[in-house]
């Protein structure tokens, strides 16, 4: 039970700031060795291909097979590439075509194989900062003596936790390192703004955030929140992919570490997925919020900015559900209409918090 009169635990505060700095100083690392993998595994591809043109007799020629990244007969000529941005639903046998060379794995089943040492150390350190970021978030929380979301500093620190907790939660069974230079670079972008541009000293709740449904609203936000920004970041992927796999059936060349890639198809069932899941949690949060609005100002819609960019988002990703679903926005345009609904998440918890006033104003910003 949170009790506003209990004093704060200065030095542990202290040591929860000093433990969120290294950790994420750890992060960066993390996305350094994640970014090296990419670029010694897109040169080691390009050694392959160059030593398999040479002993076929073709050299500047690669063959189809080497040269296309994986899942790139999802795109094929001979199983009917779509014009335009959308995708259609193929055959598995189609879609497969490229799997298994030893690089992915279609359904993003963790095989353990692939030898990228590069990119299980980056993995390893990745688990040493969440444990030294978790540490930091738990410290704040008892210092404060309440949960740690109580202003926009902590919801991006706690935030970023959730999100590598996510990540590396679906490392265990999902082969995911191929986003972790995003996942990572992402996270360490949070806990820069938060810890240079939003820092806020540890402190009481202010008396309309002393609810029950603190736990229970915000901590579903966070969740959702998490789970759009991994999806965001498989979109990204999914765009560069399908780019890929175009060119590579014209018979060009594109990026090599596109070949760590699971196919544009694959990418997008998962991230339609996982926005399926987030979209549920943030319309419970969208509910949850109007009915602690009642109980704190008599009313369940203010109209307040906070409120209606968080129906906002809502929309976005019921549009993007609801026309992949019924409307055949696949493809590009699917992935772009999740990129978008993160980007409005951001919006909202950080222009909105900073720059608009209303009844939602507690993020803790200094003056």
């Amino acid at each position: 039970m949170y009790n506003p009169t209990a004093p704060v635990n200065e030095q542990l505060a202290q040591y929860s700031d000093l433990f969120m700095l290294i950790a994420a100083l750890v992060y960066a690392a993390a996305f350094i060795l994640f970014a090296v993998d990419m670029a010694i595994s897109s040169s080691t591809i390009r050694r392959i291909e160059t030593q398999l043109a040479a002993e076929r007799g073709t050299a500047g020629v690669v063959p189809a097979a080497t040269r296309e990244p994986a899942g790139v007969g999802a795109r094929s000529a001979a199983s009917g590439t779509v014009g335009g941005s959308g995708t259609t639903a193929l055959p598995a046998e189609t879609r497969h075509a490229g799997a298994g060379n030893g690089l992915v794995d279609e359904d993003m089943d963790y095989t353990g194989t692939g030898r990228r040492p590069v990119a299980n150390v980056a993995v390893a350190v990745l688990a040493i900062g969440w444990a030294l970021h978790a540490f930091a978030v738990v410290a704040r929380s008892i210092a404060a003596h309440r949960v740690p979301w109580g202003n926009l500093y902590e919801f991006m620190t706690t935030g970023a936790l959730v999100i590598v907790t996510v990540y590396l939660a679906f490392l265990i069974r999902k082969d995911l390192r191929f986003v972790g230079s995003f996942v990572t670079g992402l996270v360490v972008a949070m806990m820069c703004a938060a810890t240079m541009g939003f820092p806020t000293p540890v402190g009481h709740l202010q008396p309309p955030l002393q609810s029950p449904w603190l736990v229970i609203h915000v901590s579903i936000a966070v969740l959702a929140s998490s789970l759009f920004a991994l999806t965001a970041a498989m979109s990204v992927l999914q765009l560069l992919q399908d780019r890929a796999e175009r060119r590579a059936a014209a018979g060009e060349h594109s990026w090599s570490f596109l070949r760590l890639v699971p196919s544009a198809f694959a990418l997008e069932n998962w991230s339609y997925r996982l926005n399926a899941v987030a979209f549920v949690m943030w319309t419970f949060t969208v509910i949850a919020g109007a009915i602690w609005a009642e109980a704190a100002w008599g009313r369940y819609w203010n109209w307040d900015t906070k409120e209606v960019w968080s129906f906002v988002i809502w929309v976005v990703y019921a549009a993007y559900l609801h026309a992949r679903a019924t409307r055949g926005w696949t493809g590009s345009r699917a992935a772009w209409l999740s990129i978008v609904g993160f980007a409005c998440i951001v919006f909202n918890y950080t222009i909105v918090n900073k720059f608009f006033p209303g009844l939602h104003s507690y993020a803790g910003l200094p003056s």
